[in-house]
């Protein structure tokens, strides 16, 4: 009979899933901002993208449950990761609903998403700070900068009649509500970073 034996759980680099799971968020934010210029094809690689963070999300939660010593908060670690699911979740439903209305993008959109790809690599620089002797915050603020930006295209669009009447234009009205939304989940994502970058140190 084999004896059984005593050993400690495995410890798994939970930050480098977490990096590796942002990561595939930047490609996603990417190919958004790709489809978003013309590249219809682009669409697929957000959808693939998305079911492939879903997958590393997943990974890194089943790793944090079995974690001998997260090196920070478990929670934090949770958050950050759920969060930042939502980002790629809201980019593949704007997808999908820009396609079934058959509206095809525009600048705006294509501006609005470009900040949000700009917002997501700032966060991506943020989570390689973390536990580190770097200093996530300002990637995190420098994240919030870009999320502010859509904001104001937002407002500009608004202003010059873009989200008036008639159905082409209550789409659009609602594909720029929805980039808006997936920035407001940026932002959160960015808040957690302070969050726990104080508490830690």
């Amino acid at each position: 009979m084999t004896k059984g034996r005593w050993f400690l759980p495995e410890n798994v680099d939970l930050l480098a899933m977490l990096r590796a799971q942002a990561a595939i968020t930047v490609e996603g934010m990417d190919a958004l901002v790709a489809w978003t210029d013309g590249d219809r094809h682009a669409a697929n690689e957000v959808r693939h993208c998305e079911h492939r963070a879903d997958t590393a999300k997943r990974e890194l939660w089943r790793a944090l449950r079995d974690a001998f010593s997260p090196p920070m908060d478990a929670e934090d670690l949770f958050t950050l990761s759920a969060d930042l699911d939502e980002v790629l979740n809201g980019a593949k439903d704007l997808v999908r609903e820009i396609e079934v209305t058959e509206l095809t993008p525009d600048t705006t959109m294509h501006d609005m998403a470009m900040s949000l790809a700009e917002s997501v690599r700032h966060l991506a620089d943020a989570f390689a700070g973390l536990g580190g002797s770097g200093d996530p915050t300002a990637d995190a603020d420098a994240a919030i900068h870009s999320q502010r930006h859509i904001e104001r295209v937002y407002r500009a669009a608004v202003a010059e009649g873009r989200t008036g009447a008639g159905a082409d234009l209550l789409a659009r009205r609602d594909a720029y509500r929805e980039l808006l939304q997936i920035g407001d989940r940026l932002h959160r994502v960015a808040d957690r970073v302070w969050y726990a970058t104080v508490k830690e140190g």
